[in-house]
């Protein structure tokens, strides 16, 4: 009999939003990196909005830097430093520990093949629902990035974009900060290399 279906569902107090690894080091390197950053901020913003916990983890930010100051995240329950290239630290898992009404991680940040994807893993075999934000994730390499989103589909993480989480999370338009939201969303997120005519992306269509 095959598995059921995962719906996804997500409410605002029982998701947390995890971002990983949005550090200044790795500008030069990460496909996108601009693009992704600009997903994020939507993202980090809508976390703030909505009241909905934000987890901030750095890899080894002694020599690769802090968050990218355009992501606004002084709001965060913790800003986490690791070596380690899950995000489930162990202050990590106790603040999930102390949340046990969560049930959906809203996940993005880099590397999408490396931190991300152990962190999805992890996450999964918690038996939390994980939305990959694939608009607001990325890999120094685009092949790397789109393995990642296959596999992590394969594991019954549910990949999909900013906009699809933002507008399921306020559930209805008379929301009552559904404007203050809305303004966030006005202009359509980068494509960053994730459309079917974007010529820098030669990888598509992602999902085959």
């Amino acid at each position: 009999m095959a598995a059921p279906t995962k719906l996804g569902s997500l409410v605002g107090d029982s998701t947390l939003f995890f971002l990983c690894d949005m550090q200044e080091k790795f500008k030069p390197a990460i496909q996108f990196f601009t693009e992704i950053v600009q997903v994020a901020k939507r993202l980090t913003e809508t976390s703030r909005i909505l009241e909905i916990p934000l987890i901030v983890t750095e890899q080894y930010p002694k020599g690769l830097g802090s968050t990218v100051p355009e992501l606004d995240i002084k709001h965060a329950v913790g800003v986490f430093p690791k070596t380690k290239f899950s995000m489930l630290l162990p202050p990590v898992e106790e603040e999930l520990q102390r949340r046990p009404n969560v049930k959906a991680v809203v996940l993005f940040g880099i590397e999408a093949h490396v931190c991300v994807q152990q962190t999805a893993l992890d996450l999964l075999a918690k038996g939390l629902d994980v939305h990959v934000v694939a608009d607001a994730c990325s890999s120094r390499s685009m092949m790397d990035r789109q393995f990642a989103y296959k596999r992590l589909r394969q594991a019954g993480a549910i990949v999909t974009t900013s906009e699809a989480v933002i507008f399921q999370l306020l559930g209805d338009s008379k929301h009552p900060k559904f404007k203050e939201v809305q303004a966030l969303v006005k202009t359509v997120a980068p494509v960053s290399g994730l459309g079917p005519n974007d010529l820098n992306n030669p990888y598509f269509p992602l999902y085959n």
